[in-house]
């Protein structure tokens, strides 16, 4: 073990780059150890198991794709704000499906005590709907859209469901278009009296 110098976050890397070029399914623990030439028992020296790992790359991801929307986000509003927050979004997940995939995972509150990762990921999706002039609920309801909308298409791109001729670029960007003729024009909340 000394020879190779692991250590939880050298294996989480290690993970994140297989989940990326083989699929997050086929990380194990053994084949993280054939990897590095080590017996499982050096990488669980460093992880309690796969789920941990997983987790791990998970919010390896997650931190990854949230400073690419961050830095894509700064200093824009609006559409120009949408427009870059979805292309950085769409991009990382292309870039990097395995590491997408983890962020997929249902994790619980208490797997993710270490990280800022999540609330800076909501933090930055509000953000961009307040310059539409939304407001709780209707922040909470808009990100939920947009993350449904994103996660759709880059799951349907990346299984190869798209197999009309028009360009898959040109369907993101009227895609965008229309979304942010939506946010333009979202329904405000209501006490639900009208219902």
């Amino acid at each position: 073990m000394a020879r190779v110098g692991l250590t939880a976050a050298k294996l989480t890397a290690a993970a994140a780059e297989m989940a990326d070029e083989i699929g997050l399914e086929q990380v194990t623990v053994s084949a993280l150890a054939r990897r590095f030439g080590v017996k499982d028992a050096s990488v669980y020296s460093h992880v309690r198991n796969l789920r941990e790992l997983r987790v791990r790359v998970a919010v390896l991801g997650g931190a990854e794709m949230t400073d690419r929307i961050a830095a894509a986000v700064a200093g824009r509003a609006g559409r120009d704000a949408l427009v870059a927050f979805a292309d950085a979004y769409r991009r990382y997940a292309l870039d990097h499906p395995g590491r997408y995939a983890a962020t997929q995972m249902r994790i619980a509150p208490e797997e993710m005590v270490d990280t800022t990762g999540l609330r800076r990921s909501v933090e930055l999706t509000h953000g961009m709907l307040r310059a539409y002039g939304l407001a709780e609920p209707d922040l909470t309801d808009a990100g939920r859209l947009l993350r449904a909308t994103f996660h759709g298409y880059v799951h349907l791109e990346l299984n190869g469901g798209f197999n009309h001729p028009r360009a898959v670029e040109e369907s993101w960007a009227r895609s965008l278009d229309a979304l942010h003729v939506l946010l333009e024009n979202w329904p405000r909340h209501d006490d639900g009296s009208s219902r």
